[in-house]
């Protein structure tokens, strides 16, 4: 029974840390401070440790010998590497989901694209987290639960760079407009149209970030 609680904690800081991180509340160039945490969330330092290591094997922290935890820093390997791997996989399953969805499921996505523009037109926290679940409603339905869970993960590791592309004025109300589209195709089971209009989405993503990043590099 005590491994059970313990493995329960575990799964509950792993999601509140995560949260922080992905909010960008946790600082990238300091080790994180592993006492004054677990003292701050009431828990011993033992199930905190365990769930820094599961964020370092999700790709969220690194590890240093003799100094902590780190949040890995934005790289723009890593969200081409993200991107790209986006890309392969999240137009076809759209589309996909999209022939499928039940009517609940399309009510889903509905109220959570609203919750999303929502959180974008008040400039407030959780854009990011708005953003995975609209992403996921769309994908959900396909009944492909290996690639969803895999394309989860990749909206987890990206989700910080959501945050980064959208700083830019401007930025948030032309999402909202391509979320918009993406939606009334995929409402209409239009796969094509869902897999075109979820392909330029992304690619334009991946595009404006490697302008942020290397602003003298032409983009492709």
């Amino acid at each position: 029974m005590t491994g059970i609680i313990i493995r329960n904690l575990s799964d509950q800081l792993v999601d509140l840390v995560r949260e922080r991180i992905l909010a960008g509340t946790v600082e990238q160039d300091r080790a994180i401070r592993q006492d004054a945490l677990a003292a701050e969330l009431g828990v011993s330092k033992i199930p905190l440790r365990e769930a820094l290591t599961r964020l370092e094997q999700e790709g969220l922290l690194r590890s240093r010998a003799n100094h902590g935890y780190f949040v890995r820093e934005l790289t723009i390997a890593e969200a081409e590497e993200v991107y790209a791997l986006r890309l392969r996989l999240e137009p076809e399953v759209a589309a996909l989901a999209a022939t499928r969805a039940t009517d609940d499921e399309r009510e889903t996505a509905m109220r959570t694209l609203a919750r999303l523009d929502a959180a974008t037109n008040a400039h407030g926290d959780g854009v990011g987290a708005f953003n995975r679940a609209f992403h996921l409603a769309l994908l959900r339905p396909s009944r492909q639960p290996i690639t969803t869970t895999m394309l989860e993960r990749l909206h987890v590791l990206g989700e910080r760079y959501v945050r980064k592309h959208l700083e830019p004025l401007g930025r948030d109300q032309r999402a909202n407009d391509e979320h918009a589209h993406l939606l009334d195709r995929w409402l209409a089971r239009d796969a094509v149209a869902v897999r075109d209009a979820m392909y330029a989405h992304i690619e334009q993503t991946v595009l404006d970030l490697r302008s942020q990043f290397q602003p003298d590099v032409p983009t492709i």
